[in-house]
């Protein structure tokens, strides 16, 4: 089911890019380099990306969303990844729950939680992972018991996007945790630590602590720990029936691969780039080492890499604009991408030598956020697989 509306402009387009372009210039680059090394939550940035629309960039103009699609909101991606990549993981986890509720929701559900999700007021996440089940999520044991009109939850969440400076997320829950096949008994709830009216907090919810991380520094990666907190059912179960969970993890989760190829391709677009202007500018044996044939060769192969990750990001957008399933044409852009990443930062770290491990060159952050592309929102190694099995599916002898 295709959830944007018609492909914008490339007048519209223009100007959306151009509006992006000039905030990122006078905004962000300024505190990027500061606020990723002290680990700080950016507010005004993420205030900034609000009155962008950031936060509804792909929900529908219905409920106040900019209704970009996954075309033009992957290239916004890419060109705030090459700048400060956290940032793009803000917004992404807030507009993976938010495709849920459009993808899935019921018209009181949209109406209610797509409006506060669009304006930023409600910032949240997929609250997906545990302790105990990360790919295998059919594995995990947060319970949701229905009693009277509301739902009794209890169990954590780890690894959540969001879970300390946003408000709520889309929790995937056991409904029935008999059922067999397992995955028959999940079930996804929107649950909020704050009541979305009058903002005040409510009980048997608590965010744990924050998880420290080798990069994606600025958001907060948290955990959500729930003893007994009731939510009501009308508004909390997502399109009002038990079982579908998996489904709409599943469907989250396609536009936030093709987030996460895109933040990798602006990962390696700008390793590349500040590895050419180095390349011109440091000399040895009397000449730019970008005359030298060794640094000549990274260089062509990381050029071709990289574009050829663009290249997939595009096409598997595409794929989701189209409508449908794209779990392979995500997968495919999600592990090339995330894999080029790694190995375009990898090499201008070489490239710029000692200037590469020090922190005040952005090479080493690059080198540091890299990795996190390959493992988040399913392991490379289940990409593969995913990629392998849609490849038989589709071509069936």
């Amino acid at each position: 089911m295709n959830v944007h509306s018609p492909i914008i402009s490339d007048a519209d387009e223009r100007a959306i890019l151009d509006a992006i372009d000039k905030w990122i210039e006078q905004k962000v680059r300024p505190v990027a380099m500061a606020l990723e090394h002290g680990d700080i939550w950016p507010a005004d940035l993420v205030d900034d990306m609000a009155e962008l629309g950031l936060f509804g960039a792909i929900v529908d103009p219905e409920y106040g969303g900019l209704g970009l699609s996954a075309t033009t909101y992957s290239r916004i991606v890419m060109r705030i990844a090459e700048e400060w990549m956290s940032l793009t993981g803000i917004f992404n986890s807030h507009l993976m729950m938010a495709t849920v509720v459009q993808r899935f929701g019921t018209d009181r559900q949209k109406e209610y939680w797509l409006r506060r999700f669009v304006t930023g007021e409600m910032r949240g996440g997929l609250g997906l992972t545990e302790p105990d089940a990360g790919t295998d999520l059919q594995a995990i044991r947060a319970v949701a018991t229905r009693d009277g009109s509301d739902y009794v939850v209890t169990g954590t969440k780890t690894w959540i996007s969001n879970a300390i400076m946003g408000h709520c997320c889309a929790l995937l829950v056991k409904t029935d945790p008999e059922a067999q096949p397992r995955h028959k008994g999940m079930s996804m709830l929107i649950v909020s630590k704050i009541d979305p009216e009058t903002k005040a907090p409510l009980p048997g919810i608590s965010n744990g602590k924050k998880l420290e991380k080798l990069g994606y520094k600025g958001i907060d990666s948290g955990e959500f720990i729930f003893d007994g907190y009731r939510c009501d059912a009308e508004l909390s179960l997502v399109g009002g029936e038990e079982g579908k969970g998996f489904l709409m993890a599943t469907g989250g989760l396609e536009i936030g691969r093709v987030n996460i190829a895109a933040r990798s391709v602006g990962i390696a677009k700008r390793a590349l780039k500040e590895s050419v202007i180095y390349a011109q500018t440091r000399k040895t044996m009397g000449k730019p080492i970008a005359e030298h044939q060794a640094i000549q060769l990274k260089l062509g192969d990381m050029a071709a890499r990289t574009r050829a990750a663009e290249l997939l990001v595009e096409d598997a957008a595409r794929a989701f604009d189209a409508g449908g399933r794209i779990d392979m044409e995500a997968g495919m852009a999600k592990y090339f991408a995330s894999e080029t990443a790694v190995e375009v930062a990898t090499e201008a770290m070489r490239i710029f030598g000692g200037y590469g491990y020090s922190k005040e060159y952005v090479i080493e952050r690059l080198y540091r956020d890299a990795p996190l592309m390959c493992i988040g929102e399913g392991t490379n190694e289940m990409q593969r697989i995913i990629i392998a099995k849609q490849l038989v599916a589709r071509n069936k002898v």
